[in-house]
C-alpha cells in the first residue's frame, strides 16, 4: 500500500528524520490561510501517488505569498497527468505547502526489498533529484548499492560505504549516518517494500533534510499497522478495483473487452495470454482464488459485469479446493440477479465439473460450455 509524501513525512518526523516544515491543505478557501505564518519561499507540492509530479507541473517552488497562492489555486483540483498515472491524470485533492531551504547537495537514498538476495538493498547515488532509471542507464557508476542481511541487521561498516560513495564530508558524516540508521529501522518497524527520499538535500548550513519522501508499505502486513492502514487513500483506487478488495477478491481493470473469472494467480496469467492468443484483448485479471465461495464468485461476476468495457467474459476454472458445482452456482446466481445479457464462456475441469455443468446447462441462462482450451480459444474468437 502507498501512502502520500505529507503521510510518510509524519512518520519521518516520528522516527526523527529531519524534514521540512509543512501544511496540509485540502479547500481552496483554505489555501490562505493554510500559509499564513509561513515563510517564503515554499513549495507548493500536490499530493498524489504517483511519481513525475514535478514534471507534470504538480510541483512548484514559490518566491511570494501571491506565487505561492496562486500556484496552489492552480495545482489543488487539477487532473495532474504525469508518466505514471495514464493519460487519464489523477485529480489532486491535498496539496503540501513546505518550508523551502538552502540546498547545497541533493542525493538519492532509497531502501527496498531485494528478492535476489533475500534481504534489503539500499540505493544510493550523488545525482539526488533525477530519475534513478536514467542515471542507471547513463552514468551506472555514480549509483552505490549496499545489501543488508535483514537478521544481521544494518552494520556500520555498511553505513560508512555509503557515507564514503557519496562523499559526504566530515562535517555532515555523523547525521547522514544517523538518518541512514533510522530509516533502516523504519523500514523494518513498518514491513515496508519500498522507501525513497528523492532528493535528500544537505543545506548551506551543513543539515541533512529529507526533502521528498515515498514509502510502499507490504499490504499482506496491514493487519499489524492499524495506523498505515488508517492512511489509506481509496480516492485514488480504481472504483472496482476497490469493489473487489471489500470482498476479498484479486482484481486488476485493464483496457481490453473480455473478462476473465479464475481460480489462481498463475492460472489468471494463462487465461489472459490465451485470450490474447484469440484475438481480442482481456478486460482485467480476476483471481477469485482457491477457497472462493459460491457469494466470492456471484461478487466478481458483478464486477466483471460492472466494467462497461466488457462484452464477454471467459470463466476458467479448475475445480480443487473451488469445486466446479459451486462455481457454477455462483455463476448462475449473479448472471439471474444482474440480468446477464453478454455472452459468457465456461471452461471448467477438475472437483464435480459434470456437477457443475449440469447445473449451468439447467440454468436457461445463454452459457457456451467450453471441452477445452481450444475450443473456448474459438468460442472468444467469435464473440
Amino acid at each position: 500500500m502507498k501512502i502520500h509524501e505529507y503521510q510518510a513525512k509524519e512518520l519521518f518526523r516520528k522516527s526523527g528524520i529531519p524534514v521540512p516544515e509543512g501544511k496540509v491543505c485540502t479547500a481552496q478557501e483554505d489555501i490562505a490561510s493554510t500559509l499564513e505564518g509561513m515563510t517564503m519561499p515554499v513549495a507548493v507540492k500536490a499530493q498524489i501517488l504517483a511519481g513525475g509530479r514535478g514534471k507534470g507541473g504538480g510541483v512548484v517552488l514559490a518566491k511570494t505569498a501571491d506565487e505561492a497562492q496562486t500556484a496552489a489555486e492552480r495545482i489543488l483540483g487539477m487532473q495532474l497527468i504525469t508518466k505514471q498515472t495514464g493519460k487519464e491524470g489523477t485529480e489532486v485533492k491535498t496539496i503540501l505547502f513546505e518550508q523551502g531551504v538552502g540546498i547545497s547537495k541533493e542525493l538519492y537514498l532509497s531502501m527496498l526489498v531485494d528478492r535476489d538476495h533475500a534481504g534489503i538493498v539500499i540505493i544510493a547515488s550523488r545525482d539526488g533529484g533525477m530519475d534513478i532509471e536514467t542515471v542507471a542507464a547513463e552514468t551506472p557508476e555514480r549509483i552505490i548499492t549496499v545489501h543488508v542481511n535483514p537478521l544481521l541487521g544494518l552494520q556500520g561498516y555498511q553505513v560508512r560505504e555509503l557515507i564514503f560513495g557519496l562523499d559526504i564530508a566530515p562535517a555532515v558524516a555523523k547525521s547522514f549516518g544517523a538518518i541512514i540508521r533510522k530509516l533502516f529501522a523504519l523500514f523494518m518497524q513498518y514491513d515496508c517494500s519500498l522507501v525513497e527520499i528523492n532528493p535528500l538535500v544537505i543545506t548551506d548550513q551543513e543539515s541533512v533534510i529529507a526533502l521528498d519522501a515515498k514509502m510502499d508499505i507490504d499490504s499482506n502486513s496491514l493487519f499489524r499497522h492499524p495506523d498505515i492502514l488508517a492512511m489509506h487513500d481509496s480516492s485514488e483506487e480504481d472504483e472496482l478495483e476497490a469493489a473487489a478488495a471489500s470482498h476479498g477478491l484479486n482484481y486488476i481493470r485493464l483496457e481490453g473487452t473480455i473478462g476473465s473469472m479464475v481460480n489462481g494467480a498463475g492460472l489468471a496469467m494463462a487465461t489472459m495470454d490465451l485470450i490474447k492468443q484469440a484475438g481480442v484483448e482481456p478486460a482485467n485479471f480476476l483471481d477469485v482464488g482457491g477457497g472462493a465461495s459460491a457469494e466470492m464468485v456471484e461478487n466478481g461476476f458483478r464486477i466483471i459485469l460492472s466494467d462497461p468495457n466488457v462484452r464477454g467474459i471467459f470463466i476458467n476454472i479448475f475445480g480443487g479446493i473451488l469445486r466446479c458445482d459451486i462455481l457454477a452456482e455462483g455463476v448462475v446466481a449473479a448472471a439471474k440477479k444482474v440480468g446477464l445479457s453478454l455472452p459468457v464462456v465456461v471452461r471448467m475441469e477438475g472437483t464435480n465439473v459434470e456437477e457443475g455443468r449440469k447445473i449451468l446447462a439447467d440454468s436457461g441462462l445463454s452459457l457456451s460450455n467450453a471441452k477445452d482450451l481450444k475450443h473456448a480459444a474459438e468460442l472468444l474468437a467469435a464473440i
